[in-house]
């Protein structure tokens, strides 16, 4: 089903019958994509005296317990309240849901012991465009990304320079396949993350940062039009499903 969009005073068509989901599911296996050290989610069947949630063990319906962390477990959108000691929710700080969005792959540098995404890499990927959204694939980008580990890693990330370069762009809602856009164990400094949010000026509430996605290497680079589907719990993150749309 083809569906007209207009972005800044200019039309776009798109497909909505043909979505490419980019998202990381939860599930209860071990198997299942994690950092920040702890055990898998876990979805059961809830247990009370002798009542057990499930049709095979007797209940009339399936009532499943489900315990996760949204930012260890899975693809999840996350607001300024992941860095700050005030409450912000992302249910409460975004708004729009619907955005055009560049799709650019960068293979992340050797920098020390690291390997990290730079501010040239970001020029030469992006060029002149800008989108409101910018989605992130990091090479090399295998099927593992699905299901690995990552905790005691080191992962990629971001440098500094790299997201004050994306924030002065006008990018407001960055997307990475990667658990952090900051060094795993950086002593609590997050300077992406507050680079990203503005954190110490006039903070971008309404900015929000998607780790945790995957983007298969059939999905080509260049623009999209992207669906940020996210769950509404009054939390700093939430499990998302962002989706993107080829223009036609």
């Amino acid at each position: 089903m083809k569906t007209t969009i207009t972005h800044n005073a200019k039309e776009y068509e798109i497909d909505l019958s043909k979505p490419l989901d980019i998202s990381i599911p939860i599930t209860s296996k071990k198997e299942n994509v994690n950092a920040w050290y702890i055990d898998a989610p876990k979805i059961e069947p809830h247990r009370e005296k002798d009542f057990v949630g499930s049709i095979p063990a007797g209940a009339s319906t399936n009532f499943n317990d489900i315990w996760f962390n949204p930012h260890a477990h899975g693809t999840h959108t996350e607001c300024v309240g992941h860095i700050s000691s005030a409450h912000q929710s992302i249910n409460q700080n975004l708004h729009q849901f619907f955005f055009l969005a560049e799709l650019i792959t960068v293979t992340p540098s050797e920098e020390k012991e690291d390997l990290v995404i730079t501010k040239k890499q970001l020029q030469n990927a992006i060029g002149e465009i800008t989108p409101k959204a910018l989605v992130i694939r990091t090479l090399p980008n295998s099927e593992s990304k699905r299901n690995r580990q990552y905790s005691h890693t080191n992962p990629p990330y971001l440098l500094e320079d790299a997201m004050t370069y994306i924030k002065e762009f006008g990018v407001e809602h960055l997307l990475v396949d990667l658990p952090s856009v900051d060094k795993e164990k950086d002593d609590g400094k997050l300077l992406a993350h507050k680079a990203f949010w503005n954190f110490n000026g006039n903070v971008r509430l309404g900015a929000t940062i998607t780790e945790f996605i995957y983007v298969p290497n059939a999905i080509v680079d260049g623009s999209y039009f992207l669906n940020l589907q996210v769950a509404p719990f009054e939390n700093d993150a939430s499990p998302s499903r962002p989706v993107l749309y080829k223009i036609e």
